[in-house]
């Protein structure tokens, strides 16, 4: 098992930022990224196109154990050789990948698939939900990003706009909370802070301002 000590784990909640901090971290810091919030939205593709009951953890996870995922390092995501990049965003998906990802069974097949990934990159940017608590307990630098509902809400409506999606706010905030409360209490690997984790508020602070605190921790125990 990898134990992580090259990975900087961004860790929280959706909207807080990880995916764009992630990005321009590992710009900086010559690393290359793993999103694998991707690989969970890559599952419940799959589950769907079967037909198999989401709420069955034992189905999903007989699926998530025969696809092929593979993420590039340019941010694609393919499942069994197919394009799914677009896919893997939309509505559909972001409305059921949560409980798609809150069962043990599909959790394991990720967690092996991630330590297998920093085992071959060596170091690298790793965002997700449980990446210090679950993953790499041992990563270098872990970071728990968070943000106020309302700004959430707002950079996913910004979102759905850019990709030409016709979204109502409130309704955004709504699932947002949602998403919130079942990776949270979900029973195997919930969403929250490791005891070492540095928390970092993004409402209201700059990307540019976000990034260079990060990059300086991970820089300071290099």
């Amino acid at each position: 098992m990898s134990s992580g000590a090259g990975v900087l784990a961004l860790d929280g909640p959706a909207g807080a930022g990880k995916s764009t901090v992630a990005r321009r971290c590992a710009q900086l810091l010559g690393l290359t990224v793993l999103d694998t919030g991707a690989m969970y939205r890559a599952v419940t593709i799959a589950c769907l196109h079967s037909g198999v009951d989401l709420q069955d953890g034992a189905a999903c996870a007989r699926i998530g154990q025969s696809v092929a995922i593979v993420l590039e390092d340019d941010g694609r995501v393919f499942l069994d050789g197919r394009d799914v990049t677009a896919e893997v965003r939309t509505p559909e998906i972001t409305a059921t990948v949560s409980t798609v990802s809150a069962h043990a069974m599909v959790r394991d097949i990720m967690v092996r698939h991630q330590r297998l990934w920093a085992e071959h990159h060596g170091a690298g940017v790793v965002e997700g939900r449980d990446i210090g608590t679950v993953v790499f307990p041992a990563a270098r630098v872990k970071v728990f990003l968070v943000a106020s509902n309302f700004e959430r809400a707002r950079r996913r409506l910004n979102d759905e706009v850019e990709a030409g999606r016709t979204v109502n706010f409130d309704d955004l905030l709504a699932d947002l909370e949602r998403r919130d409360r079942i990776d949270s209490e979900r029973v195997s690997s919930p969403l929250k802070p490791a005891d070492d984790a540095v928390l970092i508020d993004t409402t209201g602070r700059s990307i540019d301002d976000v990034v260079d605190h990060i990059v300086s921790l991970y820089r300071a125990r290099s």
